[in-house]
């Protein structure tokens, strides 16, 4: 079914109300550690290693996609109307070519850019795509964007923050190649396991009819919650 055909039901301001307080109150707790950082044990173990260490790296780097939000909510936006797994297989390959292209490149080149203003726009992939679910770029502009080539671009982008916080950690040179593809190799075991787990309890919920009374509502919180990932990290810019 057409996400066009998705109503806006009652109740949805208060439910993406609820939605950016959770996440509002996760980062009041400390759960930058989860987001797109690296956390604080990870990187006192990258920064003090050097040599190939490919399982730990393969570890490290699922870890980082499995408990990454933004990286979950983006690709939960990206298959949330997708429903063969073909399909599905052709995104998820797009964002992680975008994702392993950016962070080898960044990484190898020394190139990087202000991790706030990166995962600004990482926060502002979700909001993209929780708009095109809600076909809001064919209601405002009578335009659809090639939703292939904006996972692509996103991955890119994606890639690139994580780049930023691995140059950020001044990572030994040796063993640098070899481990940087295991962390890749991690990540995609990580998006794997993460999108198995949401297709499989999406797919028990799209047998039901709230999934597309429901729609509407799931996709302006996810909106909602790109908008606190963005607010988030230009408040740490301006207080940076």
């Amino acid at each position: 079914m057409s996400f066009r055909s998705i109503a806006p039901p009652g109740g949805v301001l208060r439910a993406a109300l609820l939605a950016a307080s959770l996440l509002l109150l996760c980062f009041a707790i400390g759960a930058e550690a989860w987001a797109h950082n690296v956390a604080e044990g990870d990187k006192g173990y990258i920064q003090e290693s050097s040599g190939i260490l490919f399982w730990p790296f393969v570890y490290l780097g699922a870890k980082h996609m499995v408990t990454g939000y933004d990286h979950l909510l983006f690709l939960f936006g990206v298959i949330f109307f997708l429903y063969r797994m073909k399909d599905i297989g052709l995104y998820v390959t797009l964002f992680a070519i975008g994702h392993s292209t950016t962070m080898l490149f960044g990484v190898l080149t020394g190139i990087s850019a202000n991790a706030y203003i990166i995962d600004a726009i990482i926060g502002l992939s979700v909001v993209y795509k929780a708009l095109d679910n809600l076909g809001a770029y064919q209601r405002w502009f009578g335009v659809q964007p090639n939703t292939k080539a904006a996972t692509l671009i996103f991955g890119f982008f994606h890639g690139f923050g994580l780049a930023t916080k691995i140059l950020e950690f001044e990572i030994a040179n040796e063993g640098l190649i070899p481990n940087l593809l295991a962390f890749n190799i991690g990540v995609e075991i990580g998006q794997l396991l993460a999108l198995g787990t949401i297709l499989i309890l999406m797919g028990f919920w799209r047998r039901t009819p709230s999934f597309m009374r429901h729609a509407f509502a799931v996709n302006t919180i996810l909106m909602t919650a790109g908008f606190v990932l963005v607010g988030y990290q230009l408040a740490g810019l301006a207080a940076a």
